[in-house]
């Protein structure tokens, strides 16, 4: 009998664990004493108590409390970071809130933030204003609060950051408070975040790879391009295509190996394993229309997986026309979902993602597959 795995733990996200020592510093300020349990509220309404790590009123003006992050079980670079908040008095009402060291700086546009402001986003904005706002009334009473975090330089460099233009440290995120292991949810919102960054520097050509090999092989395909243009798209091509067709993208490329391009050419958009299998059925289809024998189309039917399909093909020479035309398919599902507003190119890449061993259209033709009209 299949035993039921241990159900992976929640954490918190930086945005709550900086509202909760925002709270804390605040508290102390008011006083005069440290505070060690905080309770904050999450956007949901629900509230969660945290123990400071620290908390300390450091003068009659100022204190500072330290909160650290519990990423649950999600491989979160941030897990374990110092979440530090330091609450001054100012002398007009109300809050003034900035980023301190190891809280990164927004440098280009799309991301929602004000560039040279802090990269701290619009929800935790929200949650640090509410949970100082219930220490101290800031109608009355003017704070600034910075949230700082130390080493979240070091931390930003495992980041997509300085690609989205956030330079010197992490961003300090979260829409819900709560650390989901291994979030689609917040995985494709990245996403999004990354096709909007690219379309607000001017950018029309956006490159989808499914991860790090095959942004490796995309890069070295396109060098013309800055590193803006690449994204990891992971199991989420069509909500990167919606939000490339909302922000005016014109080209997009996508750059992949056998099993995702499999998925997409059977018309999978959301491409996780757990949601959909690659039909070796329709690698068996490809091997026949490119003209391959009846035996090879058998073998690939059989296939465990895309890998030994491509593997077969590779062995019988076949590789090149039925990489090319898994690619055109590819290409047609991607252009049609898109509504033919944007050119659409695909690239097949080897297993060391380095190699572009078929691609569709050929060099300088045309992406266009679907008779629809193009959106201006």
């Amino acid at each position: 009998m299949k035993v039921r795995q241990k159900a992976l733990r929640t954490g918190w996200t930086t945005g709550t664990c900086a509202s909760a020592a925002a709270k804390a510093a605040a508290q102390a300020l008011a006083t005069g004493g440290p505070v060690e349990v905080v309770e904050v509220a999450l956007p949901s309404g629900r509230r969660v108590t945290f123990a400071t790590e620290r908390c300390e009123r450091l003068s009659a003006d100022r204190a500072e409390a330290v909160v650290v992050k519990d990423a649950g079980d999600d491989p979160d670079v941030t897990h374990g970071a110092h979440v530090t908040a330091t609450v001054t008095r100012r002398r007009e009402p109300g809050l003034e809130l900035d980023g301190g060291v190891g809280v990164g700086v927004v440098t280009r546009p799309g991301l929602g933030l004000e560039l040279g402001g802090p990269a701290i986003n619009p929800v935790p904005r929200e949650m640090i204003a509410r949970a100082v706002g219930e220490a101290v009334d800031t109608g009355v009473e003017g704070l600034r609060v910075v949230i700082s975090v130390p080493d979240g330089e070091r931390m930003a460099r495992k980041t997509t950051n300085a690609r989205l233009g956030i330079i010197g440290g992490i961003s300090i995120l979260g829409t819900t408070g709560i650390v989901r292991p291994f979030s689609t949810a917040s995985w494709r919102a990245s996403v999004e975040q990354a096709v909007s960054v690219l379309a607000a520097q001017g950018e029309s050509t956006l490159v989808l790879c499914t991860g790090g090999r095959t942004e490796k092989g995309a890069m070295l395909r396109h060098p013309e391009l800055p590193p803006v243009c690449f994204v990891e798209v992971g199991d989420f091509t069509g909500a990167a295509l919606r939000r490339a067709v909302e922000r005016g993208v014109r080209r997009v490329v996508f750059v992949g190996m056998a099993g995702k391009l499999t998925k997409l050419a059977a018309g999978i958009l959301m491409t996780h394993y757990t949601r959909s299998k690659v039909s070796t059925g329709l690698l068996a289809e490809i091997t026949r229309a490119v003209g391959g024998p009846a035996a090879l189309a058998e073998e690939v039917a059989a296939a465990n997986t895309g890998r030994h399909a491509y593997e077969l093909w590779e062995a019988a020479g076949l590789l090149p026309a039925a990489g090319s035309e898994l690619c055109r398919r590819v290409g047609d599902v991607l252009t049609r979902f898109a509504e033919g507003a944007v050119d659409v190119e695909v690239a097949m890449v080897d297993f060391t993602g380095r190699r572009v061993v078929a691609e569709w259209p050929g060099l300088g033709g045309s992406g266009a597959t679907s008779p629809a009209p193009r959106r201006r």
